[in-house]
């Protein structure tokens, strides 16, 4: 079964920057050049709660900054639950989908960034899967309606995951930036938004994002006891 048309339809469209936002902290530092500066992002949800497990990527306005290595991830499957539910990747990395729950289960992705299944396993019995396009990623599982993780495979330098605490770091040389922010529980009406910084000739900076909406509700539990699961 597919995930929700709710959680599918236009992620990627649904990325978000600051404009629009309540934000505290510097968002124009100093200029000038030096060595990298360390930014700290604190996402929070608009009620002021720390907003985990949301999806940062930074890119230079100046030029193309590097090219971000990819990586070999993994998402495994435990307690009928991705773990970790959220990867944030580099084109061109392959990401393994171990089973090690006590039951099988069936990967699939409809989502045009990758389209895949992995028919029903435990264990290991697939080589990793090749991201080569930029995008989101929506996972399910076609025997357990529940499981839903993410992919978010990006060309931006620099990315990653907000922490439990919402906060995410990174080294960046002085220089102008756009900044976007990604959760799979933003209101779609936020529409794709832009924020651009200058990041200059400091040791470190730090900026709270709060966001102007509230997150829509989380998928509901699961209706029914899977005792009689593979």
């Amino acid at each position: 079964m597919r995930p929700p048309a709710r959680v599918c339809r236009g992620r990627w469209a649904a990325w978000l920057a600051w404009a629009g936002l309540f934000l505290s902290g510097p968002l124009l530092l100093p200029a000038g050049a030096g060595v990298a500066a360390t930014l700290i992002v604190d996402a929070q949800t608009s009620d002021g709660h720390a907003l985990a497990g949301a999806a940062v990527t930074v890119r230079p306005l100046d030029g193309q900054g590097h090219r971000p290595t990819p990586v070999q991830a993994v998402m495994d499957q435990v307690n009928r639950a991705f773990v970790p539910d959220l990867l944030v990747i580099p084109v061109g990395s392959t990401v393994s989908f171990p089973n090690t729950d006590s039951v099988s289960h069936q990967i699939y992705s409809f989502s045009p960034a990758k389209r895949f299944q992995l028919p029903l396993y435990r264990g290991k019995p697939y080589p990793p899967v090749h991201f080569d396009q930029p995008g989101v990623v929506t996972l399910g599982c076609n025997i357990h309606d529940h499981m839903l993780a993410y992919l978010v495979v990006t060309d931006a330098p620099w990315y990653g995951p907000t922490g439990t605490d919402g906060a995410w770091t990174a080294e960046l040389p002085p220089g102008r930036y756009r900044v976007e922010l990604w959760h799979p529980r933003l209101d779609e009406s936020e529409g794709r938004l832009a924020r651009e910084l200058t990041v200059g000739d400091v040791e470190r900076a730090r900026v709270t994002v709060r966001l102007s909406k509230s997150l829509q509700p989380p998928p509901p539990p699961p209706e029914r006891s899977y005792a009689g699961d593979y």
